[in-house]
């Protein structure tokens, strides 16, 4: 009964410190400013970006894909790792599911705030073409959304129940909502039975959806045939960058997590461990493709091609390129590989930077291959031939991430972080086999 107890207090929702209430107060701060970009751009109109005839997608696409990229963690590897009952999944599982639907519901409005005319988005749907990814994409997301909100709600029925009871006398008006999202859970085996059972069928589904959303990510580019995106192998591509940006995302939060409600005792250095190895192997398969995406072009390119190439490899855009290459992709591999790289603050680092990394891959893939149009255009003007986002568009893009952050803030001040059903359970296996032994 000591155990429990102590296990409740550790593992239930936490009031923010003075740091936290700091944290929270800043991305509200660079939300609102934000928004009043976007209102100023939706009263000039796309004029106060720097998207051109050229460069059409801009900053806000290079976003869009990285949220879409950054939620695959949080759904396919969750459902994965449910599927296969790894145990030491536990003390994240929760975190990845967080991310996930924060990730996928700032994908949804990214796409929006990209439209030039918002009122018009119903024509999406009204005027769809199934023979255009786009609708396909109009299609998935939302599907998406909701089975990403499903895999973090069942799960975590039997947590609010048990909610409801602790903060019955101390924070009744809070007890009485975690009662109400309990859905009347009364820890019964016909309760759980039912609640294994959804768990199992939205795990095998968002599998195949989680796959579909990244390839159709990818189709909307090759479908295009535009040099650097007219590629075949776009699709395995996109989902390899998928779990690299995923997994970062994911190590970079548990550790931030971990260290504010010091939760070292569950989620310890093993874990980071598995997560290590986890980040290692899809960054080695996600530098594999990078060099099925830009050796065999380079060997065999046509003239285009070439020019895009050189762009990337000793161009304009080659800085940035190399740096996500060397620092944001190799560094971490040759990192990860040792143990002692393995250790939560080193992981913390490199997840940082995998996770940055990431964001501006997304901007190389989008923007350079933009830049080469299919004809040429006589006589436009010099700046057209180049991009690179106005304040409009970093302001907008910074409040779409601080609004990612502030939706995962939230949820982690108000959801149990760890299971506490599950942990408890796991711990009273645990002692039962020890007894045995």
């Amino acid at each position: 009964m000591r155990n429990y107890t102590k296990l409740l207090n550790d593992l239930a929702p936490q009031k923010f410190g003075k740091l936290g209430v700091l944290w929270t107060t800043s991305l509200i701060v660079i939300i609102i400013i934000g928004v009043i970009a976007y209102i100023d751009q939706l009263i000039k109109g796309q004029t106060v970006t720097n998207m051109r005839d050229y460069a059409l997608w801009g900053i806000y696409i290079s976003n869009f894909v990285f949220f879409v990229a950054t939620s695959f963690v949080g759904s396919v590897t969750v459902a994965i790792l449910r599927l296969t009952k790894n145990t030491w999944r536990t003390p994240v599982v929760r975190i990845a599911e967080i991310i996930s639907l924060a990730a996928i519901v700032m994908a949804g409005i990214t796409i929006m705030i990209d439209m030039a005319r918002p009122d018009r988005l119903l024509n999406l749907f009204i005027h769809a073409r199934l023979q255009s990814p786009i609708t396909w994409d109009v299609i998935i997301i939302p599907t998406y959304i909701i089975l990403s909100f499903l895999l973090l709600y069942f799960p975590l029925l039997p947590d609010l129940a048990i909610l409801k009871k602790y903060y019955k006398d101390d924070k009744p008006t809070l007890s009485k909502w975690y009662g109400k999202l309990s859905l009347n859970w009364k820890n019964s085996k016909v309760q759980k039975q039912i609640q294994a059972k959804s768990i199992q069928i939205i795990a095998l589904m968002i599998i195949p959806v989680g796959l579909i959303l990244q390839t159709i990510d990818a189709w909307l580019f090759s479908t295009t045939f535009r040099i650097g995106w007219d590629s075949t192998n776009l699709g395995p591509y996109f989902i390899a960058g998928a779990f690299v940006a995923g997994i970062g995302a994911l190590v970079t939060i548990v550790y931030v997590v971990r260290k504010t409600y010091k939760l070292e005792d569950y989620i310890t250095n093993y874990h980071f461990d598995k997560l290590g190895k986890l980040l290692v192997l899809a960054c080695l398969t996600y530098l594999y493709f990078n060099i099925n995406e830009y050796l065999i072009p380079a060997f065999t390119a046509t003239e285009g091609e070439s020019v895009h190439l050189n762009t990337l490899f000793t161009g304009y855009y080659a800085p940035i390129f190399w740096l996500v290459m060397i620092v944001g992709l190799i560094l971490p591999i040759i990192v990860l590989l040792f143990k002692k790289g393995r250790k939560p603050l080193p992981m913390f680092i490199i997840g940082l930077i995998v996770v940055i990394g990431s964001w501006w891959k997304r901007y190389i893939i989008v923007t350079p291959t933009l830049l080469h149009p299919f004809l040429p255009i006589q006589g436009v003007p010099e700046s057209w031939h180049h991009y690179f986002p106005s304040v409009h568009e970093w302001l907008i893009t910074i409040a779409t991430l601080a609004m990612c952050l502030l939706i995962i803030t939230i949820l982690v001040r108000y959801l149990p972080i760890i299971p506490i059903q599950r942990t408890a359970d796991e711990q009273e296996e645990l002692l039962k086999t020890n007894k045995k032994a």
